[in-house]
């Protein structure tokens, strides 16, 4: 086995073998925040894809509640109706 020349000082290879803690926290935890980011920007566009279907489904709803206040209102039980406008049983 080859030895180092004297004088030699080989720091960056040991600093390969053993990297420094501080910065494997750092890396983890930037790791860590990337991945939250990713899951919190997936989430933030199904949370904008289930506002945009309530408000589709709001605004259809208020139409159907605008068509229905058109209609004809059905007369009262007891008001006067014409016998012309009912039809006989059979029909």
């Amino acid at each position: 086995m080859a030895r180092n020349p004297p004088g030699c000082d080989f720091a960056s290879n040991r600093r390969m073998e053993h990297p420094n803690p501080l910065e494997n926290r750092t890396e983890q935890r930037l790791t860590d925040l990337e991945i939250k980011a990713s899951f919190t920007e997936d989430l933030l566009d199904q949370l904008n894809a289930v506002i945009v279907r309530q408000q589709d489904q709001i605004d259809r709803l208020a139409r159907e509640i605008e068509r229905l206040r058109q209609q004809p209102a059905e007369p009262q039980p007891g008001a006067f109706r014409s016998l012309r406008d009912e039809l006989p049983p059979h029909y």
